[in-house]
């Protein structure tokens, strides 16, 4: 027979980048400025760029949209992160909405 035994005591600490963010283990300050404004940003810059550089090569317009909305998958889940990540306040989550916003467009 199995039985499904209640976990004790503290809940398991993740080391990865993926899963400390995800678990909450990771400020809320780091994430959104350094992780969020700071590298986020900057990638969504690089690919915009990019992007911009493939329409003036004469490339098709389905790869300059791919590589636009590459890092959409990194953004939501840093977006969900913060909003999974304790103690955080309010403007915060405001804010990283907007920043998502504006990165759908950059």
């Amino acid at each position: 027979m199995n039985t499904l035994l209640p976990m004790t005591g503290p809940a398991p600490t993740t080391t990865g980048f993926w899963g400390r963010r995800w678990q909450g283990q990771v400020a809320w300050r780091t994430l959104f400025w350094r992780d969020m404004l700071a590298v986020g940003s900057v990638i969504n810059l690089c690919t915009g760029f990019a992007a911009l550089m493939l329409v003036s090569q004469g490339q098709p317009i389905a790869w300059a949209l791919a590589v636009h909305f590459a890092p959409l998958p990194y953004n939501g889940f840093l977006l969900a992160s913060l909003w999974r990540t304790p103690g955080r306040p309010a403007p915060v989550k405001l804010a990283g909405c907007a920043w998502f916003a504006a990165m759908l467009v950059v």
